[in-house]
């Protein structure tokens, strides 16, 4: 049997002396102010088992990891006709570029990249007020985490408003080619509160854990999603994750995943765990560099890699 609770100390213990290194995302400015040498990880096993070090109980600005879950809510409430609306191809360009958006007409690459998860929230709005559905993108989270203090952080929130021209921009640009059904000013509003969810890396695992099993939540029982759906969200997590890092991260960890500018990184071991990191420092991609590093670690020790031990 696998020690996991020894490899996850053992990685925290191995990577917590490089705590501080990269850059936190201070264009945000209330992300500005996070501890820079916070580091935590959970992994939740699909037999239920909970193994975290560090920092793992402390919330978090999750940021685009929601982009999953509200992913996971659209194909629920549209289907594959979300499609038409966003691709499912990398991008190769800055998760905020809008160089691509306007060669291809108004569709975001795809769903992970900032126009693409504004295109998604446009879609979840549907037959919503913003404040309707913001409440049940929380509502969401709660249920798959089973958890009922998950909470959005009003304060990063206003700070992503006071602060968010670019996507004001990429959603502006949209609204021009007809790919938005909404002002963009009420999309926004549910996206910039969606990304200011606060997350504990356990409430995190906890609620990818799905994925992990084939779309069930094995703690629950519930069914989330189909066997099809669940893993072609992995894939798309796995190929458009990490932005212009995707291939870098699928070369080096081998696991679905899906990085956040609050440092986090929820990652997918499919038939075995659900894995949340966190570490506010991020690489020149803007993803969590010592939460890359664990990941790589753990993936390298349980042999997980979706290519092979």
């Amino acid at each position: 049997m696998t020690d996991l609770q020894g490899i996850v100390e053992e990685i925290h213990a191995n990577l917590s002396p490089r705590c501080g290194e990269g850059r936190v995302a201070d264009y945000i400015p209330q992300l500005a102010h996070v501890d820079p040498k916070k580091f935590g990880i959970a992994v939740v096993t699909v037999d239920g088992a909970v193994h975290l070090a560090g920092d793992a109980d402390e919330a978090f600005s999750i940021q685009s990891i929601s982009k999953v879950f509200t992913l996971t809510l659209a194909l629920g409430k549209h289907g594959e006709a979300i499609w038409k609306r966003v691709g499912r191809e990398p991008s190769g360009s800055a998760f905020n570029s809008i160089v691509q958006l306007e060669h291809e007409g108004g569709i975001p690459r795809n769903p992970f990249i900032n126009a693409g998860a504004i295109a998604i929230t446009d879609l979840v709005l549907a037959g919503h007020t913003p404040k309707e559905a913001i409440g049940e993108i929380v509502r969401f989270l709660r249920y798959l985490a089973d958890e009922d203090d998950i909470i959005i952080d009003q304060a990063v929130a206003r700070s992503e408003q006071a602060t968010g021209f670019r996507n004001v921009a990429l959603a502006n640009f949209m609204r021009s080619f007809g790919k938005l059904d909404h002002a963009a000013e009420l999309v926004l509003g549910v996206y910039f509160h969606q990304c200011a969810l606060a997350m504990s890396c356990r409430q995190l695992a906890k609620a990818g854990l799905f994925l992990a099993n084939n779309g069930t939540n094995p703690l629950t029982g519930h069914r989330v999603v189909s066997h099809l759906r669940a893993r072609r969200i992995n894939a798309l997590m796995l190929t458009c994750g990490h932005y212009d890092g995707s291939g870098d991260f699928a070369y080096r960890v081998g696991l679905p995943g899906k990085s956040g500018v609050g440092g986090g990184i929820l990652a997918v071991a499919p038939g075995k765990a659900s894995v949340a990191v966190w570490s506010p420092g991020l690489n020149e991609n803007g993803n969590s560099l010592i939460g890359s590093l664990a990941l790589e670690m753990l993936a390298a020790r349980t042999g997980w890699s979706v290519f092979g031990a």
